[in-house]
């Protein structure tokens, strides 16, 4: 989600409001903090303009 985010050049703010979520909220998903429901996954994605499924795979960095 992070390397995404980062690659349209959004902040946390950007895509929180893209998605219709918290932006302390998605802060904390990327830092492993807390984890993310199916629903928010997929609110996520919508938001970045992408699938689900390929935030749930693993990246190589």
């Amino acid at each position: 989600m992070r390397l995404l985010r980062a690659e349209k050049g959004w902040s946390q703010e950007r895509l929180a409001a893209e998605a219709g979520l918290n932006r302390t909220y998605l802060s904390a998903v990327e830092r492993s903090e807390q984890n993310i429901s199916i629903d928010n996954l997929h609110r996520v994605a919508e938001g970045l303009g992408v699938q689900a499924f390929s935030l749930l795979k693993k990246s190589d960095t």
